[in-house]
């Protein structure tokens, strides 16, 4: 692992960074990741089910499109292949 571009120290350019703690180690982790990816669905315009909180649905005047998640699966299903390939 190197330095971050624009975090390189001046003395020591050829020493590594130590990574002290990582998304995947945290109890959080999968809370934390399920949040980002709910915001970015819900900023693609999808809407979250009211009774099962992994489901999102999508409807357009031409098509419905329904992602589920479940732990690090996601499952996509649509009336149109062509929406369904945009979002993926």
């Amino acid at each position: 692992m190197d330095q971050p571009p624009g975090f390189k120290h001046p003395q020591f350019p050829d020493h590594l960074c130590k990574l002290k703690r990582s998304l995947y180690g945290l109890k959080q982790a999968s809370h934390q990741w399920f949040s980002r990816l709910a915001a970015v669905l819900i900023q693609f315009g999808f809407v979250g089910s009211k009774t099962y909180l992994s489901l999102f649905v999508h409807t357009d005047t031409s098509s419905i499109i329904y992602i589920l998640i479940y732990i690090d699966d996601i499952i996509i299903i649509g009336s149109n292949d062509l929406v369904v390939t945009n979002i993926i």
